[in-house]
Formats: structure tokens, C-alpha cells, sequence
């Protein structure tokens, strides 16, 4: 029971990275009616439908084909989604900017002392060494 909980805990997780939503799921069947009214109207198979509606030809698609608009509106992956985070921190009191010096520092900060193990005589788990 908790391999399928996990299994389906994973599978939520990756449709929604993709930026799959509930609602597009539920839109799926509009997609395969409008593709089988394409299939019939037209003979597109289905890699030229979803061109006609996503990909390189969709806006002269959509500009021949005004009269299916409205079946063109209820089809899913129709949104684009996008954020755009400001933030502005403005000290009025200070007017000059204080630098940060930024210092690199070659010391080493590790030791090796050699192991009387096998696996380390024979070159495997070797830690790093200082030069």
C-alpha cells in the first residue's frame, strides 16, 4: 500500500512540474473531439492538429479559421503562465553604498594520513590530497 501511495505521490508531483493542472486534464476530451472534427473536416492526423493549435501554424490557423474560436478557447494547455518578482530595498538614510570585498584564500584546511586498508593501497577510495 505505500509503494502505491509513493508511486502515486511521485506521479502528482511530476504532472504538476509540468505545469499540468486539474483543469487540463478534465479538457482532454475537448481536445479529442476537436482532433476527431479535424480528422473528418479537414484529414489532419493528429501531429498536424496539434501544430494547427500549438505549435507553428497557430496563428494562421487561427486567423482562417475564425469561426472555431470558440472550440479553439476550450482546449487545454491554452494558458501562459508567467511571474515576474521586484524587489527594491532603498535605505534614504545612507546615500553612499558600502562594497563588499570579496577574498579567495588558497589554504588548505585537510590532512591525509594513510590507511594500512587494501582498498587503499590499491588506488580505490582515495581521499583528495593536498598539493
Amino acid at each position: 500500500m505505500s509503494k502505491l501511495f509513493v508511486i502515486t505521490l511521485s506521479l502528482i508531483i511530476l504532472v504538476q512540474s509540468a505545469g499540468i493542472g486539474v483543469n487540463d486534464i478534465l479538457q482532454l476530451d475537448e481536445l479529442i473531439e476537436h482532433a476527431q472534427f479535424h480528422k473528418q473536416e479537414y484529414g489532419d492526423s493528429f501531429f498536424v492538429f496539434l501544430s494547427k493549435h500549438y505549435g507553428e501554424q497557430k496563428a494562421e490557423h487561427s486567423k482562417n479559421h475564425q469561426e472555431e474560436q470558440k472550440d479553439h478557447e476550450q482546449l487545454p494547455f491554452q494558458y501562459q503562465g508567467h511571474t515576474l518578482s521586484v524587489i527594491a530595498l532603498v535605505n534614504s538614510e545612507n546615500s553612499h553604498i558600502n562594497t563588499i570585498e570579496i577574498t579567495d584564500s588558497t589554504e588548505s584546511n585537510f590532512h591525509y594520513v594513510s590507511s594500512f586498508s587494501t582498498l587503499h593501497k590499491k588506488g580505490l577510495l582515495q581521499p583528495p590530497k593536498s598539493i
